[in-house]
């Protein structure tokens, strides 16, 4: 199966991947980058509302939760 590339949005609960590449201004990639969401980083995806809430994540040792429209600024590598 070839890699492929999704929004943290698509991505189904419980599985991981790498981010590729995160889309946005300055102070969105800084932003992300403070929790620990930056390309080469492992994550999974723990849950995610169904009506565009929160998608909580782990990153490293850490889970943390972001809204609708950062993590559809996270790109992951299947």
């Amino acid at each position: 199966m070839k890699d492929k590339t999704v929004d943290l949005n698509v991505l189904p609960s419980g599985s991981s991947g790498i981010v590729r590449e995160v889309k946005g201004g300055r102070e969105t990639v800084l932003k992300l980058e403070s929790l620990g969401i930056r390309p080469g980083k492992k994550i999974t995806k723990l849950s995610s509302h169904f009506w565009r809430g929160p998608v909580t994540i782990k990153v490293d040792k850490s889970k943390v939760a972001i809204g609708h429209g950062l993590a559809q600024k996270v790109f992951i590598e299947v």
